[in-house]
């Protein structure tokens, strides 16, 4: 990919992460630079450099542009020739572990773009790191459709994501709840009772 497009790229991800469902314009991106970063580029720079008229970004830009779209700045250069994103060689490619790769380099952009939202970012990296992401998706699928074991397991792991619940008696009816009072009661003479 060329730098050009990858800014573009770039300029497309910020505007759908800051909810405006379209590319963020240059002129948008020269603004929110200036607001955020406290420093400036002008939107005929980025222009040449979109346009491939300016083949490479200054250091000074490039280091800029990284900390603004929080991505590493050697991703900010023109991809050489040959290259492909998923760094895989044909030999691979019918090799299950090549699968996994594939998914893992999947997960990882997916991370990149959530970046914003650290908790899913953190699990996305999570799946991708761990030595086989394959399984660990297989397991979310089979915990997604075995009812209400996705709730319980938020519960026991990740008390702070679980859905609140109120205590099952305050929510019942008053019926419910004096004959749920009334059988304590009882339990409670039944065992006076014995106990005689």
């Amino acid at each position: 990919m060329r730098l050009g497009e990858k800014i573009r790229y770039l300029r497309e991800v910020e505007g759908s992460l800051r909810g405006l469902d379209r590319a963020m314009t240059q002129q948008e991106l020269v603004r929110a630079i200036r607001q955020e970063m406290d420093t400036a580029v002008s939107q005929s720079y980025l222009s040449q450099i979109e346009s491939g008229a300016r083949p490479h970004l200054t250091n000074t830009t490039r280091l800029l542009l990284a900390r603004f779209f929080k991505v590493h700045p050697g991703y900010l250069v023109d991809d050489p020739e040959g290259y492909h994103a998923e760094l895989l060689s044909e030999a691979r490619t019918l090799d299950a572990r090549a699968n996994e790769d594939k998914v893992d380099l999947w997960l990882i952009s997916g991370a990149e773009r959530f970046r914003r939202d650290p908790e899913l970012r953190r699990a996305l990296l999570a799946a991708a790191h761990h030595e086989d992401t394959r399984r660990c998706l297989l397991l979310l699928a089979a915990i997604l459709e075995t009812p209400s074991l996705a709730e319980r397991l938020l519960e026991v792991l990740r008390p702070e994501l679980a859905p609140r619940r109120k205590n099952s008696t305050a929510k019942a009816g008053p019926e419910k709840r004096n004959a749920a009072s009334n059988g304590d009661r009882n339990r409670g003479a039944r065992n006076t009772k014995e106990r005689r």
